[in-house]
């Protein structure tokens, strides 16, 4: 891995670099994706069914476009029963976390009549895109049902690309079928975000869509956003590594490395304050690589994105680190709970050697559905507020409202709006 030394000028550079794997940068294929969109949306399941013979070779009917109980059956015996097992202990895992995030519904009442309060309601109906073939995580599947079902939500349907034998990924069944999900479609692409945010005759309209996809995936869920909410709009997968001289060389390269196999646009960066750490980490990245089954794509990773930046002190490290923002982070450091304290932006953190970020994708319960290319600044990981709405709730009696309609007329007569301030008037003429 190229090694260079951590300043204000290489700093800019690397993070103008890792902008350009956002998808903002997708531009290209907008029209593509608003054609393939219109078309589900004039024309239902007829656009859908085109496009799903176009592009994964399948012949959908509405008889058999939605996953049977047989199937999902089936695909209970197409998997190691130890690894059945290991999704359900990963559900409840995840299961056990996010009901933790629950929240209730809350009125301040006063003796003067007034109440307020704020009611907190699960959203309706959800729909969940679990990608196929080469790029179908069972995991995702868990890390997106799961809290909308602890959430309350009351339908969750999920859409996922067929074989051209119309099968479905068995572990993505399972998968779904562990986590609660009510009814799976077979479509993929832009067209199922279609389907699911405008609706057809096979497909239910959903409020709100969650879930990884490629490039179409992510500019389709762009496009619907305001029709129906999104959980983001996801970018390459990315891993940060903070360290000091106490880390083990050996552990910091199989993380990075641990996210540059996803994909070759995926980015893997450790910052440091040992040059001699730097070097021995390159050195096991090297012996790694050479002996991995995905060595060609973790190769093109870490030539287009992988770096290691030596810092001066930790404070320049950490600040490298707050604005880098990056979706996984690592702390190797003598005393990571400290180092944690001082860090502001990142999706998910991982403190000391034996918390590896395939933890957090697999087993441990938070959410890895994270933040990407910068904006855990502002975005947080997918969780049980994604799938609740809020409601503000106002009650005043007759000498509540009195005591304040001058000052409320006052506002908005100051804003022009004297229908609003006729409004309050009118209740003590």
């Amino acid at each position: 891995m190229r090694i260079i030394n951590l300043t204000k000028e290489s700093k800019k550079n690397l993070l103008g670099d890792l902008l350009k794997r956002s998808p903002n940068q997708y531009g290209k294929y907008e029209a593509t994706v608003n054609e393939i969109l219109e078309n589900v949306k004039e024309n239902g399941d007829a656009a859908v069914f085109e496009y799903t013979k176009k592009f994964d070779r399948f012949e959908l009917t509405p008889e058999n476009i939605k996953v049977t109980r047989a199937e999902i059956d089936e695909a209970y015996g197409k998997l190691d029963a130890k690894l059945v097992e290991v999704i359900r202990k990963s559900a409840e895992n995840i299961r056990i976390f996010h009901e933790k995030q629950l929240r209730n519904s809350w009125f301040d009442a006063k003796p003067d009549g007034t109440m307020l309060g704020m009611k907190f309601t699960a959203i309706e109906k959800v729909g969940v895109y679990v990608p196929g073939g080469k790029a179908a995580y069972p995991s995702s599947v868990l890390m997106n049902v799961v809290p909308a079902r602890v959430a309350g939500v009351d339908r969750i349907i999920m859409t996922t690309p067929p074989g051209p034998d119309g099968s479905v990924n068995p572990g993505t069944l399972v998968a779904a079928d562990i986590a609660g999900v009510d009814e799976i479609y077979k479509v993929g692409g832009a067209q199922a975000i279609a389907a699911m945010a405008y609706g057809t005759a096979s497909i239910p309209k959903v409020y709100k869509i969650t879930g990884p996809g490629n490039i179409f995936v992510a500019l389709a869920k762009k496009a619907v956003y305001g029709y129906v909410s999104i959980d983001s709009i996801a970018g390459p997968s990315e891993i940060l590594v903070l360290a000091d001289e106490s880390a083990n060389a050996r552990y910091v390269a199989a993380d990075l490395l641990s996210q540059a196999e996803h994909d070759e646009l995926a980015s893997a960066i450790l910052i440091t304050t040992s040059k001699e750490l730097a070097e021995q980490v390159s050195k096991e990245v090297d012996g790694f690589t050479a002996v991995l089954e995905r060595k060609e794509i973790i190769q093109k990773s870490l030539d287009n994105y992988g770096y290691i930046l030596v810092a001066e002190n930790m404070d320049d490290a950490i600040d490298a680190v707050n604005d880098i923002a990056s979706e996984h982070l690592e702390l190797l450091t003598k005393n990571p709970f400290d180092t944690m304290t001082k860090i502001r932006n990142a999706g998910a953190i991982f403190l000391g050697e034996y918390a590896s970020e395939p933890l957090g994708d697999y087993f441990a319960g938070p959410n890895h559905i994270l933040p990407t290319n910068g904006t855990a600044k502002f975005f947080s990981p997918v969780n049980v507020d994604d799938f609740i709405k809020k409601t503000s709730i106002i009650s005043y009696s007759r000498e509540a409202l009195e005591k304040v309609s001058d000052d409320i007329q006052c506002f908005a007569k100051s804003e022009g709006l004297t229908a609003h301030a006729n409004s309050i008037k009118v209740r003590f003429e």
